[in-house]
């Protein structure tokens, strides 16, 4: 698919995704009407208060309290009130405006990469690069919104990776919708279009490249993630001044869980949680193993971000697992979904992409090169019809 018409869709799917989540953030004001509260209880209330929160308008009581609307006793340096809630504004401005500019781009080389001829493939791939641009737009904007709440230079680093984990479980929702939007705005503009010629990928080299990027993987899920691993890695780095205590942030960006020794735990409930981290792996070498099959072509950018959303989605399919295991009530399922749901996004994006990229190289080396990669199976033509077979 030429550019130009894939980025028909992947513009379609920015501005419906920047647009949900919009309305989302206005529709926060709702949950705090006391029938609301009534119809849905005031512990679930709360908690979708909080989902929207981070992408609403209406800046809390923490931001709102210099402005004078609390009341004149304690506000800080009087009119200096409105500048922290037009930095409130701002950042939400940013925020807004990310979304769409890390979705974009993402969705364009998916959808340029892998046509949507199967599309819950690519509707699954999308959805899982809407849950990575959300996190990347909330990062950004986020010294912007720290800076806003009147001490942002007390420990702004652990502020910053507290920020950057919120407002991820309506994303979560919101981008499902948008990719599925996506994918149908894509296959309107590829309707009558010839269906792309498909790479020949020899099958040790998938395997083995689907070994190497999930080893990847493997060592922030289960070295890194380790609890003496971790604690060591939070604690190392103590720095000072502004940027002191790095801790919190490097957590969010290396660590894909948690876990710990059998210690005062029985054995088989142990192992039995270690196997939701296998089958996290398992799930990711199968995964990409399918996955040069299904691009177009194999590049390193193609493969990298197709390991970052393959990443996300054995995550996600992870944390539902834990939930099914910790055999929640129902009752409680909806407060533990949410602590737990769209979690290790920015490690999965920071070694998804390192592992993207190593499968890529290691696919190449060990497939014969570029010429032999990148080359379309060939297409059979009847006899004397000198029609030669086209390259993507």
């Amino acid at each position: 698919m030429e550019y130009r018409r894939a980025a028909i869709p992947a513009l379609v799917g920015g501005v419906l995704l920047t647009a949900l989540l919009w309305w989302a953030g206005e529709s926060a004001n709702a949950l705090r009407l006391p029938g609301t509260s009534g119809a849905l209880g005031g512990r679930v209330a709360a908690e979708f208060e909080r989902w929207l929160t981070p992408w609403s308008y209406d800046p809390p009581n923490s931001v709102r309290f210099g402005t004078g609307v609390i009341g004149e006793i304690g506000e800080p340096a009087g009119a200096d009130g409105s500048r922290y809630l037009s930095l409130y504004e701002t950042a939400l401005q940013i925020r807004f405006a990310a979304v769409f500019a890390f979705f974009v781009p993402g969705a364009l080389l998916l959808i340029r990469r892998l046509p949507p001829v199967n599309g819950r493939t690519s509707a699954a791939l999308l959805w899982a690069w809407g849950l990575v641009a959300g996190m990347l737009a909330v990062t950004v904007s986020a010294p912007w919104l720290i800076a806003s709440s009147g001490h942002g230079s007390y420990r702004f680093l652990p502020q910053l990776a507290s920020a950057m984990a919120a407002g991820r479980q309506i994303v979560v929702l919101t981008a499902l919708v948008a990719a599925v939007a996506t994918v149908l705005v894509a296959r309107v503009v590829t309707k009558g279009d010839e269906p792309l010629p498909r790479r020949h990928v020899p099958a040790r080299s998938a395997r083995l490249a689907a070994t190497v990027g999930t080893a990847v993987v493997a060592l922030s899920l289960v070295v890194l993630s380790y609890q003496s691993v971790a604690a060591a890695l939070q604690t190392s780095f103590t720095g000072g001044g502004l940027f002191a205590e790095p801790g919190d942030l490097l957590r969010q960006w290396l660590l894909l869980g948690a876990w710990t020794s059998p210690a005062g735990a029985p054995l088989g409930d142990w192992l039995l949680y270690r196997a939701v981290d296998v089958f996290l792996l398992a799930l990711l070498w199968w995964a990409l193993r399918v996955l040069p099959g299904l691009l177009t072509r194999a590049t390193v950018p193609a493969m990298a971000v197709g390991t970052v959303c393959a990443t996300v989605l054995a995550l996600l399919a992870s944390q539902v697992v834990r939930v099914v295991l910790d055999g929640s009530s129902l009752r409680w399922d909806l407060m533990y979904l949410s602590a737990g749901i769209g979690g290790g996004v920015p490690a999965a994006l920071l070694w998804g992409l390192i592992g993207g990229a190593a499968a890529a190289v290691t696919l190449r080396a060990t497939a014969g090169g570029s010429e032999d990669t990148d080359a379309p199976a060939p297409v059979r033509t009847p006899a004397g019809s000198g029609t030669a077979p086209q390259r993507s």
